[in-house]
């Protein structure tokens, strides 16, 4: 029999989506039992839609919660240091939205927290879970993909007005980021969850499409830590939506789903450069098992890792990889320079990619 860890969600805004799709489709494995928000009227409608009984404001009185297994963060970046040490230091397991944390001083003095910690810590980066990017990672784990030669990630997204009337929204101090952090974080991290870690950045940022302060389009030219070269841009002025992700190997072509918020769901083109090639691929995943996309697999995984039974299945050092490139675009952007990768303590950036001004 197993057991159902209690879950209190943070923040109802992407925090439904959680209850939607990671909570529910698991209730094997998860009960929410408290909800937290500083919007009351929205408090009282995420809680009357799920039956949640528990809706406070107060995010310290979770922490004293015995019954709280599992304190989920999905508020606007600028708290989630806090609290998801707050969280840690209480005992409880954290889930927390990207970005995990605002710099890499941050994400490390996390990581240290975490291992005195007795709760395990799961960022969520929920597009890297579903049928397409798990095939495509079968295949390149496999060795049979080769040698990898080049890539491309294309984040083409629309936001307007209405978008940033969300007070917290296009603001550094609140959002930490624009296009980088809350949009195209996603589809770069599939990237180097497929490709591996960076060696080189080469980027621009720049603010094109809305009156905010932090950017909304970008580009880079990058060099991976194999030899492979690729390229990222993104921009929130898109007419129409895609993420499209393509990748060129030794042996296979992979190209993403175009999917914009959801990539990791349909298949992908495969595309075997023989028939020889073709044959290995398909013995591979002749016995297929369905992965559901997004919060469904990570929230499930994540319940198997906290039960001891697998690794977490996303880690504290992915979003330090993830927020590495952050800080490399950011510093390349205003030097004009390539930043070689990794980043330790003694960069510039390390405390804060924040402009001062707005710190």
């Amino acid at each position: 029999m197993s057991t159902i860890l209690n879950v209190a969600v943070v923040g109802c805004g992407i925090g439904r989506s959680h209850i939607v799709e990671g909570y529910l489709p698991n209730a094997d494995k998860f009960k929410v039992i408290a909800l937290c928000d500083l919007d009351a009227d929205r408090l009282k409608t995420i809680g009357d839609e799920f039956g949640v009984e528990r809706c406070i404001t107060n995010f310290d009185d979770l922490l004293a919660m015995d019954d709280v297994d599992i304190i989920d963060v999905c508020t606007p970046p600028g708290v989630h240091y806090s609290m998801v040490n707050k969280a840690l230091e209480a005992g409880k397991h954290v889930v927390c939205e990207k970005p995990l944390v605002g710099s890499l001083q941050q994400v490390d003095e996390v990581i240290e927290a975490e291992k005195r910690a007795r709760g395990k810590l799961m960022p969520v980066f929920q597009y890297r879970f579903g049928n397409g990017i798990e095939q495509a990672k079968a295949i390149i784990e496999s060795g049979i993909a080769g040698k990898a030669y080049a890539g491309t990630v294309e984040t083409m997204w629309r936001r307007e007005a209405p978008y940033y009337a969300v007070p917290w929204r296009g603001k550094w101090k609140t959002e930490l980021g624009g296009v980088l952090m809350g949009h195209a974080i996603h589809p770069h991290d599939i990237f180097t969850y497929l490709m591996g870690d960076i060696a080189r950045v080469f980027g621009r940022v720049a603010t094109r499409v809305n009156p905010i302060e932090v950017e909304d389009t970008i580009s880079a030219s990058l060099e991976m830590k194999s030899g492979a070269l690729a390229s990222l841009t993104a921009t929130l002025g898109s007419v129409d939506e895609i993420t499209r992700i393509r990748l060129q190997f030794e042996n296979v072509t992979i190209e993403s789903d175009h999917a914009p918020y959801n990539p990791g769901h349909a298949l992908w083109k495969i595309l075997p450069r023989t028939d020889a090639i073709k044959e290995q691929i398909d013995a591979l995943l002749a016995d297929w098992t369905d992965v559901p996309p997004r919060f469904q697999t990570q929230m499930a995984r994540f319940y198997e890792a906290v039960q001891g039974q697998r690794p977490l299945p996303v880690t504290s050092a992915d979003s330090r990889r993830s927020l590495e490139l952050v800080t490399a675009f950011y510093h390349s952007s205003t030097t004009h320079q390539e930043v070689v990768l990794p980043l330790g303590s003694d960069h510039p950036l390390y405390q804060s990619w924040v402009p001062a001004a707005f710190r």
